[in-house]
């Protein structure tokens, strides 16, 4: 299996992880949104590094299924409503304390902030780009919103994640293609074929 992946997707969900681990405590429910190269290793995170109850959320139902297995405690599908409605009633209306989103585009963002919780002090941790995160200012206030932006981890970090890994405790899920085959790579991916991360790999 390729180690590359462990010091690019690995070290950024890591990094954001230590981010949430502040804001988690016995009885916090967290949302990872999106479980592709990054967010696998996001739900393994979780559950190793915090107390966190975690639900794991993404519109491929192949990959939901793939998040059990890495030990999320539910699996959400994004419907027309980003999983709002499910979240909430796995929560018991309560809404999720931690989001760490993996995707941040189009419509994800918007939804997140409807099933962060209504109570003081929900956390929205932003680690993909391409969308806008735009709160008002009231929820922000009266809601004591916290955004915090993640980008990827460093050199220590990386030790850290190796140690993990060397324990047994987080694993990568990757799938290698010869280099010479780097379309067919992006269409599977663009596909959602590829569960954990697409590696390519010399072919000479």
């Amino acid at each position: 299996m390729p180690l590359a992946p462990f010091a690019d997707a690995g070290i950024t969900a890591y990094h954001a992880v230590k981010k949430a681990v502040p804001f988690t405590y016995p009885g916090t429910t967290a949302v990872v949104v999106g479980v592709g190269g990054l967010g696998h290793f996001g739900v393994q995170l979780m559950k190793v590094m915090t107390p966190a109850t975690v639900i794991a959320l993404d519109q491929n139902k192949e990959r939901l299924d793939f998040a059990m297995k890495l030990g999320a405690d539910h699996a959400v599908l994004a419907g027309d409503d980003g999983g709002v409605g499910e979240i909430l009633k796995l929560t018991g209306g309560r809404g999720a304390d931690v989001i760490l989103d993996f995707v941040a585009e189009n419509n994800t963002p918007e939804f997140a902030l409807k099933y962060l919780r209504p109570a003081r002090g929900g956390t929205y941790i932003v680690i993909g780009y391409g969308g806008v995160v735009a709160p008002t200012t009231l929820d922000m206030i009266s809601k004591e919103i916290n955004i915090i932006g993640s980008i990827v981890g460093s050199y220590s970090e990386l030790t850290e994640l190796m140690e993990l890994n060397r324990q047994g405790r987080v694993h990568i899920s990757a799938t290698t293609f010869p280099m010479s085959e780097y379309y067919r790579a992006l269409l599977e991916l663009d596909k959602g074929h590829v569960l954990g991360r697409g590696v390519l790999v010399p072919d000479f």
